[in-house]
């Protein structure tokens, strides 16, 4: 199977003059579109630039910018030199971005003003090349946009194989720090193949694309229209309007959406802000959805105004190179709770702890993948590596049971994960900034159900003897601390149950709190 890397090359040359991406930003008025021969020349530009600078075979460059044409050419540009390109949660703060600095030890960076103040705040030793995007350049710095106007357009002729690393995503694990997930050639390549076979992708589709990046699942259900040399819309800001727009005018025929965004749309049909006679909606052929469980009610509420359409529901994570690992997929029949069956190219099997073997369909154990989408490691952590992918099979972590007919039904979660609109949160993280208030004794952080979002985070708090604290006082300190999608939307004081050993029993805070 070719390179993602090949993929664009060839069609650069099979279709040079198509449309191969548009960005939207309707607050603006914003559209500029690009062809596949200028996207693959761009990313020639940023290559040889970066080769000139020394960056070779399996250095590191850090990538953070929000969703963009730029991002994606920057994206392709540092794959193309051989180097690994590492890129970042637009939401992550000064901490954050050490921690993955720190751990990555990159030579490069390209980024956007909006990251400017943290970035020389922190100014990581290993960086020596700062590729900047936006006006007023900083000293010391190189200008993304020159360039793209001086760099050579010719190939860089690097010889990559499948097995080569190339990209290292950073994804929160248990403690809340982000883990290290390293990714090869074979894996993306793996992934677009399968999100093609999944979404029946030609080169006639145009696929609206609206979560970040920086993300495995959006970028590799992307990947679908890479392979197949079809046209991508980057509509960099979510309304339910902004989407039903960019359909109409751009005739999109696929679109991924997040729980809350396609919760929104209906609550905007629903109340008559929007009104479906009034946009071109008949391209648009599949919504699919993921990132976290999908209420049935809000399958069948779609169904209601969009009852022709094609409905997809994706598994997967960033340890299996995004989604399809598990999924509804367009030939199976719509079931209740499920996530899917397996994917395509993937095995799958439910695991009692401690044990690698397959058990009765109907109970509950862990869910594990297998298939050329697994990682090739969590990077510099052999031990949790070997943990985790053991004869070839990804233990995925979540708790699942399957049914004679091979549908999955995720259960719970092995760890105390909690998923808000798509985003992975892990509560000591939260449970840690709490901490942190003098007048705190202890707190437990648990997911409670929200129509919308999936979960929101609830917090259990108990206060010191003979100290006296308020819901205010407590946002107001943790503002500074943990960025707005980590904290509490409810706070509860009382005591925080633990067990003989101190861990906390979250399963008595969510039986008398997470209903």
């Amino acid at each position: 199977m070719p390179t993602i890397v090949e993929m664009l090359e060839k069609n650069a040359r099979k279709y040079p003059n198509d449309v191969a991406l548009i960005e939207l930003t309707p607050s603006q008025n914003y559209r500029k579109q690009i062809t596949w021969k200028e996207f693959d020349e761009e990313t020639n530009r940023i290559a040889n630039y970066l080769l000139q600078k020394s960056i070779k075979k399996d250095d590191k460059v850090i990538h953070w910018m929000r969703n963009s044409i730029p991002w994606l050419i920057a994206y392709f540009g540092i794959i193309k030199t051989g180097a690994w390109a590492v890129p970042l949660n637009y939401r992550f703060y000064a901490q954050d971005f050490k921690f993955c600095s720190d751990i990555a030890e990159a030579k490069a960076i390209i980024f956007e003003d909006f990251f400017l103040k943290t970035v020389q705040e922190i100014k990581p030793p290993t960086i020596k090349e700062y590729i900047y995007l936006g006006p007023n350049l900083p000293a010391g710095m190189t200008s993304y946009d020159d360039i793209l106007k001086t760099a050579s357009v010719e190939v860089p002729g690097i010889k990559l194989t499948p097995s080569d690393e190339c990209g290292l995503y950073f994804t929160s694990g248990t403690t809340g720090d982000p883990k290290p997930v390293l990714l090869t050639h074979k894996n993306m390549s793996f992934a677009a193949k399968v999100e093609q076979i999944h979404h029946h992708q030609t080169h006639h589709d145009n696929f609206v694309l609206l979560p970040p990046l920086y993300h495995t699942g959006a970028k590799m259900h992307w990947f679908g229209s890479l392979i197949s040399g079809a046209k991508g819309t980057i509509l960099t800001e979510f309304s339910p309007k902004n989407v039903l727009d960019a359909v109409t005018k751009e005739l999109g025929t696929i679109v991924w959406l997040l729980v809350p965004w396609a919760h929104d749309i209906l609550v905007a049909l629903d109340k008559g802000e929007l009104k479906l006679k009034d946009y071109n909606l008949k391209s648009w052929r599949l919504m699919h959805i993921g990132a976290q469980p999908v209420p049935p009610a809000l399958v069948q509420h779609w169904w209601d105004y969009f009852p022709t359409m094609a409905y997809d529901n994706n598994y997967g994570l960033s340890e299996s190179t995004g989604p399809g690992a598990v999924h509804l997929g367009l030939e199976n029949d719509f079931r209740a709770g499920a996530v899917g069956k397996v994917g395509s190219g993937w095995q799958l099997k439910i695991v009692q702890p401690d044990d690698n073997c397959n058990i009765s369909p109907s109970i509950v154990g862990e869910l594990c993948v297998k298939g050329d989408g697994v990682m090739h490691e969590y990077y510099k952590n052999p031990e949790l590596t070997a943990k985790t992918i053991i004869d070839g099979w990804l233990h995925t972590g979540d708790m699942a049971r399957i049914d004679k007919d091979g549908y999955v039904f995720l259960v719970d979660r092995k760890k105390d994960l909690i998923i808000v609109g798509g985003e992975n949160i892990y509560p000591i993280e939260i449970e840690d900034a709490i901490h942190n208030h003098p007048k705190v004794y202890d707190v437990g952080v648990i997911g409670i159900p929200d129509n919308r979002l999936g979960e929101i985070i609830g917090a259990v708090i108990d206060v010191k003897s003979g100290e006296s604290l308020t819901e205010e006082e407590i946002m107001t300190f943790i503002e500074g601390l943990l960025p707005k999608y980590k904290r509490p939307r409810k706070i509860f004081f009382d005591k925080v149950p633990r067990n003989p050993t101190g861990k906390i029993e979250k399963t008595k805070l969510r039986i008398k709190y997470g209903k």
